[in-house]
């Protein structure tokens, strides 16, 4: 997520933003669940599975929105 953003940019934001650093770690964590499972590294149901998407997409929209609307 944020490919092609300066990394420099996106370490101020994930510094100085409390909401945007919470929301990006749990995005990231996320991100490393959800391919675990469909890799079949994690065992996990298909409704957890689904409910993990569904975080992940919020909170990628959540950070798009604050990215977005923040200084940078």
């Amino acid at each position: 997520m944020f490919e092609g953003q300066p990394q420099a940019e996106l370490d101020a934001l994930i510094k100085g933003n409390p909401e945007f650093k919470q929301l990006y770690q749990r995005h990231k964590e996320l991100d490393k669940k959800v391919l675990d499972a469909e890799l079949g590294v994690l065992p996990i149901d298909d409704t957890t599975l689904a409910q993990m998407k569904r975080e992940k997409l919020a909170a990628k929209d959540r950070l798009t929105r604050l990215y977005d609307t923040l200084p940078h």
